[in-house]
């Protein structure tokens, strides 16, 4: 029945009969989404999430990424993390900081590619500045969309200067709104801070991403009351990560997220959000099940990596990324079009 409705909507969506902004779905229809338990019931809601973002997005994005420093001022810790130094032995274990030559050489080999657009992420402690630093570095030697993501590290006068750089997306992800699991797995970091740099990214008219990340702890009901709290924010982007736990951490024993889980609330939020891009990290699903992502509606695939990229990328949720090649291969096999240059 729910799905004979949502494709009644999504009908009555392109018609021009029903608002953009509400969605498909109701809040009580993306719970009951959740609930779903057979294969051919996944099988629906993927079908019908790949239909609706086939219509808005023809094309399939692509994101590399450029790390700046893993040198981080939250303590304690994310309890998940092995980005920052020193936390896990399959991440970044030594402490390193890239300078402007090294991010120039990188987004030239990216851009040489064929890809468009690049995330430059870099750890807390320095009020934005050294993301602006990657902004002006990639700005000055290629034409690549560009992503930053430092978190709620960041000032109003440094959204500021970033817009005044060409900023094209400053992504805070949320990761939950459950205080409660925020607060056990990122002790060291405030949920209300990450808001209120959100509040901030919209306030200046820039494009917001922000996801969630699945597999912590996190119910059901949490998801959905996260995806109708962004779509009050606004967000253009949302990148749905799922748990991957990291040697060393206090959290490496904890169950990884399935593919078919992360597929499934993408397709949910592809339901409510059926226009806008929608993320999915090759580490945090696994590079080898990107096919679950796409065919639950995913849009953008973002942490791929080209052959010729001259610094080692490690993954943030997962040591490892996706290759640039075995990617465009994996979206031409469904049928799907990469947007690559």
């Amino acid at each position: 029945m729910i799905f004979s409705k949502v494709k009644s909507n999504f009908q009555a969506l392109k018609d021009g009969k029903i608002d953009l902004e509400q969605g498909l779905i109701s809040k009580e229809d993306a719970l009951a989404l959740f609930n779903i338990r057979t294969w051919d019931e996944c099988l629906k809601l993927f079908s019908i999430a790949s239909e609706v973002r086939d219509f808005f997005k023809p094309e399939i994005e692509i994101t590399s990424t450029v790390h700046v420093t893993n040198v981080c001022s939250v303590s304690p810790k994310c309890k998940y993390c092995g980005f920052a130094a020193g936390t896990s032995s399959e991440g970044y274990v030594t402490a390193f900081k890239s300078d402007d030559d090294q991010i120039k050489k990188s987004v030239l080999e990216i851009e040489k590619s064929g890809i468009e657009r690049v995330s430059c992420s870099s750890g807390h402690g320095y009020g934005g500045k050294e993301v602006i630093r990657a902004l002006k570095a990639v700005k000055s030697v290629s034409n690549l969309e560009v992503l930053v993501n430092t978190g709620a590290d960041l000032t109003e006068k440094c959204v500021i200067e970033l817009k005044e750089n060409g900023i094209d997306t400053i992504c805070c992800n949320l990761e939950t709104i459950n205080e409660e699991v925020f607060n056990s797995v990122k002790p060291g970091e405030s949920l209300s801070d990450r808001i209120l740099v959100c509040n901030l990214i919209k306030k200046h008219g820039i494009e917001l991403s922000s996801g969630l990340l699945i597999g912590i702890g996190e119910s059901y009901e949490d998801r959905v009351d996260h995806l109708f709290f962004l779509k009050k924010l606004g967000v253009e982007e949302i990148p749905i990560m799922g748990f991957n736990p990291y040697k060393n951490t206090p959290m490496e024993d904890c169950k990884k997220c399935s593919a078919i889980e992360q597929a499934k609330t993408i397709a949910i939020t592809r339901l409510l959000f059926p226009n806008i891009r929608i993320t999915s990290p090759t580490p945090t699903i696994g590079p080898e099940l990107l096919q679950f992502a796409l065919l639950g509606g995913a849009s953008n695939i973002a942490t791929v990596i080209p052959k010729n990229h001259p610094l080692n990328v490690m993954g943030v949720g997962s040591p490892k990324t996706g290759n640039l090649i075995e990617v465009v291969c994996l979206i031409k096999e469904l049928g799907l079009k990469p947007k690559i240059k």
